[in-house]
């Protein structure tokens, strides 16, 4: 297997095969492709550990990478995931929230690891790069929204 040219890096304190493998669940053209075990033992851990995760969510490759407890995920980093509508909307944010996640604002939710993922309908994005007051009238919908309601964002943009 060829190895990609750039690849996505998420740190996770312990659970990159966890994560991995609930994404591939979840999102469509997703996998775990390989687990890399620690040859020997090392100072925070023994052979046979999960040292990383490589993966690929929507199509994107990826690596988990088991780092332990010195950093933390934030808003700085996020995936986003555009939907065709109000179902696949829901099943994805439904999915991250309903094992252990947490919403947010906006279309944004927090995975139990503490990923950050937009779960974006396409209707918004479409809104946003009409621009003028399609855009003003969707977005202005969206900021009062936790997870996008898609008839409303419609609605909006026909007003």
């Amino acid at each position: 297997m060829a190895i990609a040219k750039n690849t996505i890096c998420v740190w996770y304190d312990k659970d990159a095969e966890e994560a991995a493998n609930f994404y591939a669940k979840i999102f469509p053209d997703s996998s775990v492709n390989a687990v890399h075990r620690a040859p020997s033992d090392y100072p925070s851990g023994k052979k046979g550990d999960v040292l990383v995760a490589d993966f690929t969510v929507a199509g994107v490759a990826c690596i988990g990478l088991n780092g332990g407890s010195a950093f933390k995920q934030s808003e700085a980093f996020s995936f986003q995931i555009a939907t065709d509508d109000q179902e696949e909307t829901d099943r994805y944010w439904n999915a991250i929230v309903g094992n252990g996640g947490r919403e947010s604002a906006c279309g944004w939710c927090k995975d139990k690891w503490g990923v950050n993922w937009q779960i974006t309908p396409r209707t918004l994005t479409e809104a946003m790069a009409a621009g003028g007051d399609e855009a003003k009238r969707a977005f202005e919908a969206m900021m009062d929204m936790t997870k996008i309601d898609v008839a409303a964002i419609d609605a909006a943009r026909r007003r």
